[in-house]
């Protein structure tokens, strides 16, 4: 056994834990064998979250012979993958090796967490049990959507584990792994991935039980919200913000993360009132009203600097007090040009993220932002200014809409321009082609989405249009047996002809910048024409992606998703 840089040959068994605030531990095992004649060492390996014998029974069940089962193995574990990978389909063309390793890979990836651990729950019995929700804060974003469009039942079998763990523990997981409760990250994540599932037609859930636990989520605050559920609801529903520095005395957690709490918390209630709406259950107006609560921390005449030098833009969220005056956090703290903000070390008003990334995290209204921000053109250029200054962690997930959010200000072509700048420049098949943790296939799936040419905003029915990485992809439905392809006319592969001039949808005019689910479950072929230059294409505001309030140039009303 070993433990950080010692080790022994005596100890045969290791129990390892840490605190909240304590350096990680690394520890484990290892063994040592005499060289065999042939080389070859066969070695069998079983895991159980119940007990040693049960761990020696999975082992021996599911490999019986030992020096005969390893071809067998082999081909099953490929078979298994290719059956997984085989509702996407493509024409590649002349699109380099790299691209389809680094879009199969990121597939891969992106696929590994969760885990089905039916059968292993030593704390409650269920028909089906999932862990590694590790954490949701990273996996709503992305990941756990990408597994809806090539993996549904999956994801119907993930969200009915997550409410057997509201039943059994009173609260949904917000990061849940070897039956253990992780650390909440932001709001409560686990009603975005469930609202998500619902826009998308998901079958098999109890949609009234995940209502009460979601709603549970948004009324009721745990003793110890640091591992669940959220902190600071009375100061929410009272004030309609968190305040930095708290007073909190129903619960206790780390009293920080106040900007980034209110905004996803108004996030989290939009996905309430949504999933309350499409079901016909009273008072969901109640939380559309809270998911405006962001605006109460929005600080409109907050500047910001760089290494002493103003950016030129002025607007953005600030921490405010219970008595309503404001607070201050620089914002770049939090960045790449500053010191990262952890949760235990070094906890701040936002997290893990700085003031200029959060300030484009408002899922359901961007509308709304890009009009506080100054409108269309001014919240282009923000996003400009922002990806091409060293502010940006692509490697973190609260990054990722960011990218495509020049759709909604009428720019779909900066959106795909912008793509086309981090993959492949960071994320490729380089030994330094992925920017930091995985998080649990987050970047696996921010980047196999990029390349199929679609992006979802999580939590409504809306994937975000930009030319795939290939001539052609198709995507046939685990659901319904129908395929949906997206090609693209004038495909280059040097990507100069990354902007949609015109589009069709089964033949017929399409100018929509984005499109629902629907185009997976009932097939179809959206087919882009491709220039070098931005078109007219996707800008004009009804065509413009879905948002709570209005655009500021023409009514949308409220979305229908």
């Amino acid at each position: 056994m070993y433990v950080n840089n010692r080790s022994g040959t005596e100890p045969k068994d290791l129990f390892v834990t840490r605190g909240f605030n304590l350096f990680y531990l690394s520890a484990g095992g290892f063994v040592r064998f005499d060289r065999p004649a042939d080389g070859k060492i066969a070695v069998r390996q079983g895991m159980s979250f119940i007990s040693a014998d049960r761990a020696c029974q999975n082992a021996e069940s599911e490999i019986p012979d030992l020096i005969n089962d390893f071809s067998r193995l082999r081909t099953e574990a490929e078979n298994a993958w290719r059956e997984k990978l085989s509702p996407i389909s493509l024409d590649v063309g002349n699109v380099s090796q790299d691209l389809q390793k680094n879009f199969w890979s990121s597939i891969y990836r992106t696929m590994i967490s969760p885990q089905n651990y039916t059968g292993e729950n030593s704390r409650w019995e269920s028909p089906e049990y999932w862990d590694s929700f590790y954490c949701l804060w990273d996996q709503f974003r992305s990941q756990l959507p990408f597994l809806t469009v090539l993996d549904p039942k999956i994801i119907s079998s993930m969200a009915r584990s997550l409410l057997y763990t509201y039943q059994n523990e009173g609260w949904l997981p917000d990061c849940r792994m070897s039956l253990s409760k992780g650390w909440t990250q932001g709001g409560s994540n686990a009603d975005v991935v469930l609202t998500d599932a619902y826009v998308k037609n998901i079958t098999g859930i109890d949609w009234d039980l995940a209502y009460k636990a979601m709603v549970n989520d948004a009324e009721n605050e745990p003793l110890e919200w640091s591992k669940e559920g959220r902190g600071g609801l009375q100061s929410w529903k009272r004030l309609n913000y968190i305040p930095a520095l708290d007073y909190d005395y129903l619960g206790f957690g780390t009293n920080s993360r106040s900007i980034s709490r209110t905004l996803e918390y108004s996030y989290d209630d939009f996905c309430i009132g949504h999933l309350g709406r499409a079901l016909g259950k009273d008072g969901y107006e109640t939380y559309f009203s809270r998911s405006g609560n962001w605006q109460n921390l929005f600080k409109a005449d907050q500047t910001s600097s760089i290494n002493g030098t103003d950016t030129g833009f002025v607007g953005f969220f600030q921490p405010k007090y219970l008595n309503g005056t404001w607070g201050y956090q620089d914002p770049v703290a939090c960045s790449p040009v500053a010191n990262f903000c952890s949760l235990t070390s070094n906890p701040s008003e936002t997290f893990e993220s700085s003031v200029w990334e959060y300030l484009f995290f408002v899922p359901h209204d961007t509308a709304k932002l890009i009009d506080l921000l100054g409108g269309d053109q001014a919240f282009a250029e923000r996003l400009d200014y922002f990806h091409n200054s060293p502010l940006v962690e692509i490697g973190n997930e609260p990054v990722f809409l960011s990218v495509f959010e020049y759709h909604y200000a009428g720019r779909p072509g900066l959106s795909a321009n912008r793509s086309h700048f981090y993959i492949p420049s960071r994320f490729n098949t380089s030994q330094s082609g992925l920017p930091g943790n995985d998080d649990s296939g987050a970047m696996g799936s921010f980047v196999a989405f990029n390349m199929l040419g679609l992006f979802p905003n999580p939590g409504q029915n809306v994937y975000l249009i930009i030319p795939p990485y290939f001539p052609s992809v198709s995507v046939t439905s685990p659901l319904t047996n129908r395929t949906a392809t997206i090609r693209s006319i004038n495909f280059d592969t040097a990507y100069k002809n990354i902007y949609i001039q015109n589009a069709t949808l089964d033949g017929q005019p399409y100018t929509k910048s984005w499109i629902g689910h629907e185009f997976f479950l009932q097939g179809g072929e959206l087919v882009l024409t491709l220039g070098d230059s931005e078109s007219e294409w996707g800008r004009a505001v009804e065509d413009r992606p879905p948002s709570l309030s209005y655009y500021s140039t023409a009514r949308m009303g409220m979305m229908d998703l």
